[in-house]
């Protein structure tokens, strides 16, 4: 087996697919995501006239609670029209725990 059969058998593993066409439709669904992220990352950072020169936690703060919002918002809408909004949803619902930092319930506590 070699080893892009492997990477690919544990990303089918990892995301819960089954077949080579959905992790190449997934990772496209990501690519094209970062893709318009870029996009709105320069749109909201021109309207505003943020540059390098302006500080960092600014920079930062405009970009937590501006493109981050969108990125998420680009994912659902890309995913969703390839047919992977399955996925997606469940993948955004795993990233929006971890950024509140919410834990999954332990399942091997339950009684």
């Amino acid at each position: 087996m070699s080893k892009m059969n492997k990477i690919i058998d544990v990303l089918k593993e990892r995301w819960g697919v089954n077949t080579v066409f959905d992790v190449v439709v997934i990772l496209i669904v990501f690519a094209i995501t970062g893709f318009l992220s870029l996009f709105v990352s320069n749109f909201v950072f021109e309207t505003l006239n943020l540059t390098s020169a302006d500080p960092f936690w600014l920079r930062a703060v405009v970009y937590i609670f501006t493109v981050l919002p969108a990125y998420q918002v680009i994912l659902f809408v890309v995913g969703t029209l390839l047919g992977q909004g399955k996925f997606v949803r469940g993948f955004l619902k795993m990233m929006f725990g971890r950024m509140m930092f919410w834990k999954k319930k332990d399942k091997t506590k339950e009684v």
